[in-house]
This record gives structure tokens, C-alpha cells and sequence, in this order.
């Protein structure tokens, strides 16, 4: 009975922000590890590692991606109508699927690996090799087993509102995944002396034994409280639901997230097949120089966009159970109120983070991975990829809870579109004007998510009437505050230099300037009201009890 205390249900903004810390936290996991990661496999590692991990991230879009939110979904419909018979088959059914699902993918990656090294590099020769990218392939492959049946137990617990135990299991699997990467690379590498492609390997398997962790955790709390997932909210007379229409259900909510993640994945692929050729053949990059920029984009950039988009996935988790109980209701007030504010808390957070880390873009790069010729002009400006990801994320999310498939998929295809089309031709533009011609793929990735959001908005405003007046305000008001802390920093500039030879002083410098701007940035969101408009006054109050206890 004691465990069972432990579990606590939580309202959309207190669980936003338990589950955005939960996943924040794994994000910094997912950065610090990279420090140490680096030094071992350097920039051909990377690179290799980036291949593996994006065709991962890709088939997860298939075998698990959609299966959390769906289930959160169906079971939070479920649990607010009173449905408890209904909502268990439809955690069941999800668990068979999602173990058909995971082994399917499991053995397509596994057969097609080869294939797949080959679309990567094609004639391109000087850097990693095809069988080097096969075997990263496979060795990867075995984590799409686990990962589908992890995030329906994930699901089913966010869909009762239990935000900490799913958030927990993610900084368990992190944890696990950083010590094998860093101990099992460096053994491999550095005590064993096998190749490169061993030591990757070796990181890339840390993913599957995280999942696994993580998946035991989540069964025996689950275990644990099966008497909180059993209470009803509402006495009715359940009717009749057959597997088949729960099955269908969760199929129907599933294929929209499942498809914002594909959508989203194909960003990635169209950079994986078209960088590196791209840069040798349209702007005289050797082979090595642009693998080196692929891993940046790919893995070692891509790794300080995650604690953005982390922010969004926070709110996101929390939105779906919280916006699905007010749909079922048909409560169109709360359902305004739950799209507007999910907004305003993203930008709150995302936009800020952003400038910050545009702005100390060098002391991050050389603290992380040291002195590089095109890290830190890479991250100045990827960074913002982030930003627009982690809106677009956020606001198509809320158009597939709305159930408008149709305008999700449309949305989707013309930001792909847009990106394909302007790939090369972004690339060729920037290298003619003397610009770093690898800022035509950056480029073209942001115009593809901002005319997808543009379009969401769109919609949500003129097919569903969300007012839209208080988040351009709020809005003004976060960017403002954004600018306001860049220009002090800039100020600060003249008397703390913004860059060393050290990483201890780089550290030290990023720290100071992080202190510095993030209380011009809360201070001025606080005496402009934008915190309490956002967030309310009874949340920071109940904050301001836990720091100012008497």
C-alpha cells in the first residue's frame, strides 16, 4: 500500500513540467556523455554513429513512436468515460502489437542494412566504409526489439495522468545507454584496440540495454499499482467493445503520430543521402571534411536541439491525456485554453534557450569537443532548427488530437516537399555568395518546418476558431525578453571575454553568462506579467511555497 501512495496523478501544467524535467534531464545525459564520446571515436565515428542512429530514429517512427501518445490517448478517452474493461484489452492489444511491430522492423533493418550502407555513401570513397556502416546498422536493429513494448507501458501510465514514473524510466534508460557508450567505446578502443566500427558498435548497443532497463522498471511499478489503474472516475453501464473496434481505434490514433514522426525522420534522410555527395560534388568538400559535417549535423549539433525539442515533448505528453479528456467532454472553453497555453509554455522556454545558445555558441562547442573549423558555426545556426521543430512538433500534435487527418498529412507533405526541392539548390546558393554552403541544408530544413507550422495555425485558427490574440502578445513579450537578455550579454561581452583555450574556463564562461542571462530573462517575464499569464497565479504561488517555506 505504501508504493501505491507514491503515484500521484497530475494536472496539465504541474505534469508538463514534471515531464519536461524528466526528459530535460536525459537530454543533458545525452549532451555530457558526448564530451568523453568524442575524444574516443572523433569525427569518422561520429559520423558512422550518425548513420546508424538516423535509420534508427527512422524505423522507430514505424515500430514505436505513435504508440505512446496513441495509448495515452485511448486510455485517457476510455478512463474519463468510465470504460475500465475497455481500457485494459486496449493495453493488452497495444502490448501484442507493439511486440509484432518491433520484431518486424527488427528483421527489415537487419535484412536491408546492406542496402542501406550503400544508398548512404555510394561512390564515395576516403571515409567509413559500407561494410563498417552494415555492421552499426545491425547492431542497432536490436533496440527497436525492446523499444516498442517500453512505450506502451509508457503510454499507459500518461494516459492516467502519472507523469513520474514514465519520465523516471527515461532517465533510467539514459543513464544506462551514457555508461555503456562512454565505458564500453573506450574499452574497446583504448584497452582492446579493435576498430572503430567495434567501439561505435559497442555505444550503439548501449540503446538496447537502456530500454530493457527501463522496460522492467515500468512493469513492476506497474505491478506494483494495478490497484490506481482499476479505479473509476464515473459509475455507467460499460457497453460492449469489441477487440476489433479497440484495435481499429488505436490504429487510427496511432498512423498520424507514427506519420509526424516519419515526416520528421525524412528530414534527416534527405541530409543523410545528400550531404556528403553534395558537398564533394557542388561545393569541393573532400570526403572526409564533409563527413565531418555530417556529424555535426547528425550527431554532435543534433545533440543540443534534443534539450530543445525535449521541452516540447514535455508539454506534448502531458497535452494529449489533458486535451482528450476536454474533447470527450466537448468543452471547447478548456479546449481553447489547453492549445493556447501549451503554445505559450513552449515558446516561454524554447525561445530564450535558443538565442542563449546561439550566442555562446563557441565556448560550447570548444568546451564539449574542442577547437573545430566548422563546429561552431554549425551550431550558431542549427540550433534554430530546434526551435522551429519543437513548435511545428507542439502544433501538429494538437491538430492530430483534434482528429483532422487530413490536414496533419497535408501539412506534413509540404514541409517535406519544400525541403527536398530546396536542399541542393539552398546549397549551391549559399556556396555562390561565399557563405558555408552547408547553411543551404540548415536553411532548407527550417523553411520546411515553417511553412508546415504556418499552416497549422492556419487551420487551428479558421477551421476551429483558437484565438490566437493572447499567444501573439505573450509572444511579443517572450521575444522581447529573449532580445533584452542577448543585448546585456553582449554588453558583458566587453568585459568577460566569451571564449578560452581551456574548457575549464570555457566552462566557467558559460556558466556565468547562462546565470547572467537567464535572470535578465526571468526578471523581465516576471515585472511584465508574461509568467503569471502564462503559467497562472496559483502555480506560482504553490511554486513560491516550495522555496520560501517559513
Amino acid at each position: 500500500m505504501k508504493k501505491d501512495i507514491t503515484m500521484k496523478k497530475n494536472t496539465f501544467v504541474k505534469g508538463a513540467l514534471i515531464t519536461t524535467i524528466g526528459i530535460v534531464l536525459t537530454k543533458i545525459l545525452g549532451i555530457i556523455y558526448v564530451i568523453p564520446f568524442h575524444a574516443i571515436i572523433g569525427d569518422e565515428g561520429g559520423a558512422l554513429y550518425g548513420y546508424a542512429y538516423t535509420i534508427y530514429l527512422f524505423f522507430v517512427s514505424f515500430s514505436s513512436a505513435g504508440i505512446p501518445l496513441a495509448i495515452s490517448k485511448l486510455v485517457s478517452e476510455y478512463h474519463t468515460l468510465g470504460y475500465l474493461k475497455a481500457k485494459q484489452r486496449a493495453f493488452r492489444i497495444g502490448k501484442r502489437l507493439s511486440i509484432i511491430m518491433g520484431l518486424g522492423c527488427f528483421l527489415l533493418i537487419y535484412i536491408s542494412a546492406p542496402l542501406l550502407a550503400k544508398g548512404i555513401l555510394g561512390n564515395v570513397s576516403g571515409g567509413n566504409s559500407i561494410s563498417d556502416i552494415t555492421y552499426v546498422i545491425r547492431v542497432i536493429s536490436s533496440a527497436i526489439i525492446i523499444g516498442p513494448i517500453l512505450s506502451v507501458y509508457r503510454g499507459f501510465f500518461e494516459g492516467h495522468k502519472f507523469m513520474s514514473p514514465p519520465s523516471i524510466s527515461q532517465v533510467i534508460e539514459q543513464l544506462f545507454r551514457v555508461c555503456i557508450i562512454i565505458f564500453g567505446s573506450y574499452l574497446t578502443l583504448k584497452t582492446f584496440h579493435l576498430s572503430i566500427s567495434s567501439g561505435v558498435g559497442v555505444a550503439l548497443f548501449g540503446a538496447t540495454i537502456g530500454a530493457l532497463v527501463s522496460y522492467f522498471y515500468l512493469y513492476f511499478k506497474y505491478l506494483n499499482n494495478r490497484r490506481k489503474f482499476q479505479e473509476r472516475v464515473r459509475d455507467v453501464n460499460e457497453p460492449r467493445i469489441t477487440n476489433k473496434t479497440i484495435f481499429r481505434k488505436l490504429i487510427i490514433y496511432a498512423i498520424p503520430f507514427i506519420m509526424i514522426d516519419f515526416f520528421k525522420s525524412i528530414y534527416n534522410y534527405v541530409d543523410m543521402f545528400s550531404v556528403v555527395k553534395g558537398l564533394v560534388k557542388y561545393a569541393s568538400y573532400s570526403a572526409k571534411d564533409a563527413e565531418t559535417v555530417y556529424s555535426i549535423l547528425s550527431t554532435w549539433a543534433q545533440k543540443f536541439n534534443m534539450i530543445i525539442s525535449a521541452v516540447s515533448t514535455g508539454i506534448i505528453v502531458s497535452l494529449i491525456p489533458n486535451l482528450t479528456e476536454s474533447i470527450v467532454k466537448k468543452d471547447s472553453f478548456e479546449i481553447h485554453k489547453r492549445i493556447s497555453q501549451s503554445i505559450s509554455m513552449l515558446l516561454y522556454f524554447i525561445v530564450p534557450i535558443t538565442f542563449g545558445i546561439c550566442f555562446l555558441s563557441k565556448p560550447i562547442w570548444i568546451l564539449f569537443y574542442g577547437k573545430s573549423i566548422y563546429g561552431p558555426s554549425v551550431l550558431s545556426y542549427y540550433i534554430f532548427v530546434g526551435l522551429f521543430v519543437s513548435l511545428f512538433t507542439t502544433v501538429i500534435t494538437i491538430l492530430q488530437t483534434l482528429k483532422d487527418y487530413k490536414n496533419v498529412f497535408y501539412c506534413l507533405l509540404i514541409g517535406v516537399l519544400i525541403k527536398i526541392i530546396m536542399n541542393y539548390s539552398l546549397l549551391r546558393t549559399f556556396y555562390s555568395f561565399g557563405f558555408p554552403a552547408y547553411y543551404g541544408f540548415i536553411t532548407a530544413t527550417i523553411f520546411g518546418y515553417v511553412a508546415s507550422t504556418l499552416l497549422c495555425f492556419m487551420v487551428l485558427y479558421y477551421k476551429y476558431k483558437v484565438p490566437f490574440d493572447n499567444i501573439l502578445k505573450q509572444s511579443v513579450d517572450i521575444l522581447c525578453g529573449s532580445l533584452l537578455m542577448i543585448f546585456v550579454l553582449m554588453v558583458f561581452k566587453f568585459f568577460v571575454p566569451i571564449t578560452s583555450t581551456t574548457r575549464m574556463m570555457n566552462m566557467l564562461i558559460i556558466c556565468f553568462y547562462a546565470v547572467i542571462g537567464a535572470g535578465v530573462y526571468f526578471c523581465y517575464a516576471y515585472q511584465s506579467k508574461l509568467t503569471k499569464s502564462i503559467f497562472g497565479g496559483h502555480f506560482l504561488k504553490s511554486i513560491s511555497r516550495v522555496f520560501f517555506r517559513r
